[in-house]
């Protein structure tokens, strides 16, 4: 799973989020910051409150927290997600625009952005995607 300092700065960088089923999403708040949360249509879901897009918790939810706007969590991405969102702005480069491979200490994430060759390591797979995913959203 992702780190949520990196989805957050991958949030500080403009990624935007649609809320979906068995999407993982932290709460920036005091005594949460270890907890992982995922929508799953029954006990936490994404839905509309007054005009606004919010994460409702029911039921068995074993805190009494109603609901938090979706703008306030933190969206957790998982690989799948990181790969699909890297894939959708390499549009256009030319040819393998990503590839991916393991190392001796983890993964490597080579990408051809705007016609230069960059390339990401991380220890895990999700933390390589988002390297390279939040060296995309940074640039000017």
């Amino acid at each position: 799973m992702l780190n949520v300092s990196t989805a957050k700065a991958l949030q500080d960088a403009g990624l935007a989020w649609k809320p979906g089923e068995l999407d993982y999403f932290a709460l920036p708040m005091a005594g949460f910051e270890d907890q992982v949360f995922v929508i799953n249509n029954m006990t936490i879901m994404a839905e509309p409150i007054r005009g606004r897009l919010a994460i409702t918790f029911h039921g068995t939810v074993e805190w009494a927290l109603d609901h938090v706007w979706a703008g306030e969590v933190i969206w957790i991405p998982r690989e799948d997600q990181l790969r699909e969102l890297l894939e959708e702005r390499l549009l256009g480069e030319q040819q393998p625009a990503i590839v991916f491979s393991t190392t001796r200490f983890g993964y490597r994430c080579d990408i051809r952005y705007r016609g230069q060759p960059l390339a990401f390591e991380a220890f895990s797979a999700e933390e390589t995607y988002a390297l390279a995913l939040l060296h995309v959203l940074q640039s000017p």
